[in-house]
């Protein structure tokens, strides 16, 4: 065999041992810098836009892209709507509540004005989760690698078995993290994001009523917080009352959800949770400090984002968020 038809060989098989062992081409930093050299300016723009109208989008944009990412990868299956045939993610009981789908359209019809069928509704999600933080600091938190394509299934049966739940405890929580790849310190970091957004009543009052059976509050919730919180959510049956998670600086990302968090006045038993590990507990008094947390963040936030991504020719593009094969 002539060497250079030896060596077409060799590249044939080193394609198909990739492709059969999964290994796709990876995320990268600007992405679309060819192909669509303004998509991160254009979300950049329609993000900044809202945000300055609407401070609660930050902590809807990580919501979303968080619940993402934990089921099926970071495909954008989350914005798929149901069909006649089949429940969407977006439909389940713990997603009901996310929001912002309105501006990921917004920026997506801008973005296909600009160069259609070239930039992918998860990478939207993940500048958005990304842009509307930074809107705060006037400057991005972390970097972002694009090249995700989105995913052609999305099914409501599989979000409970995913999502982390606000009612686990941390053997618990450290399983699902681990599932995806993620440790206790992407864990502990990762639940920062609680220092923006609210929490629904039916969330978290299990912990103030009969908790232990006696007719008591969680004693790992501090006291004169667990009565405030009973001024807010009369009952275990309310399902549309929202509190604060972070008390006195819910619309600003910095580290008070660590500081209060240290005085037992974490809102679900899942914060708690993370004070019942030594480990875990101390990496709660190291994110104390804002450097450290900005950073640390940072890194959890771009190794979510990795979760499960279809990249190459995996997935599609789609022209409309909700829709498959738009």
């Amino acid at each position: 065999m002539r060497s250079f038809d030896l060596l077409l060989v060799l590249v044939f098989l080193v394609s198909v041992d990739g492709l059969v062992h999964g290994h796709r081409p990876s995320l990268r930093i600007n992405f679309y810098k060819k192909t669509c050299p303004n998509a991160k300016r254009i979300v950049h723009n329609i993000v900044w836009k809202h945000v300055a109208k609407n401070n609660a989008l930050p902590a809807k944009f990580i919501r979303m892209h968080f619940h993402d990412c934990f089921v099926r990868g970071c495909d954008g299956s989350v914005l798929l709507n149901s069909t006649a045939n089949s429940t969407a993610e977006k439909d389940s009981i713990p997603n009901l509540s996310l929001s912002g789908f309105d501006v990921i359209d917004e920026v997506k019809t801008a973005i296909e004005k600009a160069c259609p069928g070239i930039v992918s509704c998860s990478d939207i999600v993940a500048l958005a989760a990304r842009d509307s933080v930074a809107y705060q600091f006037k400057k991005p938190l972390w970097s972002v690698p694009t090249g995700r394509r989105d995913g052609t299934v999305s099914l409501a049966s599989e979000v409970s078995t995913n999502i982390p739940s606000p009612f686990s405890n941390f053997a618990t929580l450290v399983q699902n993290f681990a599932n995806k790849g993620l440790d206790v310190k992407d864990l502990v970091v990762l639940s920062g994001a609680h220092t923006i957004g609210i929490g629904h009543c039916n969330l978290f009052s299990n912990r103030l009523y009969n908790f232990t059976g006696k007719g008591d509050a969680d004693p790992s919730l501090n006291a004169k917080y667990a009565s405030f919180l009973k001024t807010k959510c009369t009952s275990q049956s309310d399902t549309t009352t929202t509190v604060p998670m972070d008390p006195t600086s819910s619309i600003y990302f910095d580290t008070h959800y660590y500081r209060i968090l240290t005085k037992n006045k974490g809102l679900f038993q899942s914060d708690a949770a993370l004070l019942t590990d030594k480990h875990s507990r101390n990496l709660v008094v190291k994110m104390l400090d804002s450097n450290t947390f900005f950073k640390y963040f940072g890194i959890a936030m771009k190794k979510m984002g990795k979760i499960g991504v279809l990249t190459g020719n995996a997935g599609e593009i789609r022209k409309k968020c909700s829709v498959v094969g738009s």
